[in-house]
């Protein structure tokens, strides 16, 4: 019994001397029994298109959510630049459950000319954010 004390107390004294500074990460949302790779939708392809007449770019944004039912699914995605800036965002108004994965098209998104490259980001219902995003490098013609 001593042996198993000592032992707990051990590991407790080394666990304790392993925090750092720095704040601990935010768990993934969800259920406890969801596993982790149905928590998010994946942006799985990005095609980006600059319109030189209207100064604005068009998204052909690939989303795979597998999980996608009418009760929960991918309801979306967002067009981020890597300062944090919000360019736009695509709001999907229902589930995508016999098309997986899918392909729609944002248009119109206006991006400032010094900003070279941004991400797509997708949402969950009831998750928000995360999963897998692709960055996009933004070619404009000369």
């Amino acid at each position: 019994m001593k042996h198993l004390l000592v032992t707990a107390l051990l590991t407790v004294t080394t666990l304790a001397g392993c925090s750092s500074d720095e704040p601990a990460a935010d768990p993934p949302t969800g259920s406890a029994d969801e596993p982790a790779g149905d928590q998010f939708p994946d942006i799985v392809g990005v095609e980006a298109t600059y319109d030189d007449a209207s100064g604005t770019w068009s998204f052909a944004v690939t989303v795979s959510s597998p999980y996608d039912t009418s009760e929960r699914y991918a309801d979306g995605w967002r067009v981020i630049g890597q300062d944090g800036t919000v360019y736009g965002v695509h709001e999907l108004t229902h589930d995508h459950a016999g098309e997986q994965p899918f392909t729609r098209r944002q248009t119109g998104v206006a991006i400032p000319v010094d900003v070279d490259e941004v991400s797509i980001e997708g949402r969950d219902l009831a998750n928000g954010f995360g999963g897998t995003a692709k960055t996009v490098d933004l070619e404009r013609s000369s």
